[in-house]
């Protein structure tokens, strides 16, 4: 299977299935002399980490992470970073009725198709368990972003958005949701326990920001930063949409209110709003990046569905098992650390062709 690394100069190769032995990661280009120790990347994955509460799967996998290589004395060398977690609560018995069937919504059929085999046990491959290295890759690339902060929230739950009026970073924390919205956090809860009860999900939709990225991160033509931050975050399991900036909401609106008009603020530019959600022409404004992704409602329900199996008999499949209700909750931690490894490489890119760029202070606005 090819396709499993991602980047050019901040380069990352995951690899593992979901009820291997283990799960790893190689981050090839990140510069030397960068601290780095293993309780750096803990923070990270644990937010991700599965069965923290009642809305994940109760799978207990404490995802601890071990440095093999990259690094000597809390500094790395410059060359590649080897990550790996251990697997330890694997059930591969809850899989094995469906070995021999297509679950809809999964990429059992499509894997069979493409490779003439699969691994049914959590889906293998395509299982989001391989997002955890991810994320430990992307810490790494946040300790090269220096002064630059990536945060990410959860906008809306099934149908139920959040009111931006009460946006708040600092409730992000407070609630099992990532939400910025204390009231809807408390609606949501309700809502999902009646999801998960009844053996269905939901999707969700995780909003983006990132503060402090200098401008002139990007290149023309097939090297847009939108672009790769679209790549990036589609492909993360169960992602069916992404945009930037207002996205699909600036198809509603005239060029005058689309437009980001600018003015001089002494010395500097000031943008007067951020449509473009801090990316013109693929290049970085110095403004807030913005990014939204939409992920489906969890495949893996207890609700019958009609599917096939390898015989080609017509047959009706649920599925057993410790699955999310909603698996965009424990993607917000994976959708930061998508943007930070796309953001070090862009950086890293940046430097190598165009180290001696006049960097122009771009003030967006308060």
């Amino acid at each position: 299977m090819s396709h499993n690394s991602f980047g050019h100069l901040f380069r990352v190769t995951t690899w593992g299935e979901s009820h291997g032995p283990a799960i790893g990661c190689v981050v090839d280009g990140c510069p030397p002399r960068l601290p780095l120790a293993e309780a750096d990347i803990q923070p990270w994955l644990d937010l991700r980490r599965p069965g923290q509460s009642k809305f994940t799967t109760q799978r207990q996998e404490p995802d601890t992470v071990r440095i093999l290589s990259g690094v000597f004395e809390g500094q790395t060398t410059g060359t590649p970073i080897a990550l790996e977690i251990q697997n330890v609560d694997q059930r591969s018995r809850d899989y094995g009725a469906i070995a021999q069937q297509f679950r809809p919504g999964h990429a059992d059929l499509t894997y069979a198709l493409k490779y003439g085999i699969r691994d049914p046990r959590g889906g293998g491959r395509s299982s989001a368990r391989e997002t955890a290295m991810r994320v430990a890759a992307g810490a790494i690339a946040r300790r090269i972003l220096k002064g630059v902060t990536i945060r990410g929230a959860l906008v809306q739950m099934g149908p139920h958005v959040i009111d931006r009026a009460r946006w708040n970073w600092d409730a992000v924390r407070d609630n099992p949701f990532f939400c910025p919205d204390p009231v809807a956090a408390a609606a949501w809860e309700d809502y999902l326990s009646g999801i998960r009860k009844a053996g269905s999900s939901c999707g969700a939709v995780i909003e983006l920001v990132v503060e402090g990225a200098p401008p002139g991160l990007g290149a023309p033509i097939y090297g847009k930063l939108d672009a790769d931050i679209a790549a990036a975050l589609m492909s993360i399991n169960a992602v069916k949409g992404v945009e930037i900036g207002d996205g699909f909401a600036a198809a509603s609106l005239s060029g005058e209110e689309n437009a980001d008009e600018m003015r001089m603020d002494g010395a500097h530019v000031r943008f007067g709003s951020n449509h473009a959600g801090g990316i013109l022409g693929g290049i970085s404004t110095g403004q807030p990046i913005v990014a939204r992704f939409a992920v489906k409602p969890t495949s893996s329900i207890l609700t019958p569905r009609q599917s096939v199996d390898l015989s080609g008999a017509e047959v009706d499949i649920l599925t057993k098992g410790r699955h999310d209700p909603c698996v965009g909750i424990r993607a917000v931690p994976v959708g930061e650390a998508m943007l930070a490894c796309v953001l070090a490489d862009h950086l890293l890119r940046h430097r190598a062709q165009n180290p001696d760029a006049p960097q122009t202070a771009i003030l967006p606005r308060n």
